[in-house]
């Protein structure tokens, strides 16, 4: 059986948390039973993902195969369509691994900088996105190389997918409240084609629902130029990162690290994000 002759009917079971099912206040055997069910299976589904990422970083994301991982980890396929019931659904579960991953890494590096340092943020989020690919180079390439033939992503991957752009709106937004509305974007102030107005109402939607009510400007004040200058910054954020991911850069760019820092100063200034003394 191919993993393409998967039972079609089998759910894709997601790993249960500790405890899960289990009503409120319960305990005794039964309830230490389901938590090392729970756990067990966590640790299960972790040990294929493992396995599926080994066989990815062999093979690439169009050779990867269920029954591969099945055979590698030395398991009945039938153990692993329990919980991947095809290629898509394990494909699906890497990608939004690896998308969480690298957004957790991304918000981790931005937390660390002083709220007030809002081009430190900025950087921040840059140096953290080029540095987690470069330690996940086969993961990266999943989420931003070239589309796996046959494969189509589910509408539920495009929050993890979005996490960086919506961190570099807050900081944006930050920058924006902090200056009291006053702040606005480098460039000659143009206005915004009105092709892109309701694209940059839904970014700076985003962006504000994810500040505190009590610190969140109304979208009516701020410049719908600094959304777009966002869009464009996360354009060319990942634009970086793929070229020397990809070996566009060699021969041609050495300082890759500066080379991002400029970039992203750059990007900033044009979203009202700068240095303050």
């Amino acid at each position: 059986m191919t993993d393409a002759d998967a039972p079609a009917d089998v759910p894709a079971v997601a790993p249960a948390r500790a405890g899960a099912g289990a009503p409120p206040g319960r305990t005794g055997a039964t309830g230490v039973a389901e938590g090392v069910r729970a756990r067990a299976r966590r640790e299960l589904v972790g040990r294929i993902a493992d396995a599926a990422r080994d066989q990815l970083a062999e093979v690439g994301a169009a050779g990867l195969s269920v029954r591969a991982v099945t055979r590698s980890l030395g398991m009945a396929p039938s153990a692993v369509y329990r919980y991947f019931p095809n290629r898509d659904a394990l494909l699906t579960a890497l990608i939004t691994d690896a998308y969480v991953g690298l957004a957790d890494a991304a918000e981790a590096a931005e937390r660390a900088v002083p709220r007030a340092d809002l081009l430190g943020r900025w950087l921040a989020v840059h140096r953290a996105v080029r540095a987690w690919a470069l330690a996940h180079p086969h993961e990266y390439a999943l989420i931003y190389g070239s589309p796996v033939p046959g494969y189509r992503a589910p509408e539920d991957t495009t929050v993890p997918a979005a996490r960086v752009a919506l961190l570099l709106a807050g900081v944006a937004v930050d920058a924006w409240a902090a200056d009291g509305g006053a702040a606005v974007p480098d460039g000659p102030g143009a206005p915004v084609p009105a092709a892109l107005l309701a694209d940059a109402r839904t970014v700076l939607g985003l962006a504000l629902s994810s500040r505190p009510a009590d610190t969140r400007p109304p979208a009516e004040a701020v410049d719908l130029r600094v959304p777009l200058a966002v869009v464009d910054a996360w354009t060319e954020l990942f634009g970086c990162v793929s070229f020397e991911l990809f070996g566009h850069y060699r021969g041609v760019l050495a300082e890759r690290a500066a080379h991002l820092d400029d970039v992203a100063t750059r990007t900033a200034a044009a979203a009202g994000v700068r240095a303050r003394g």
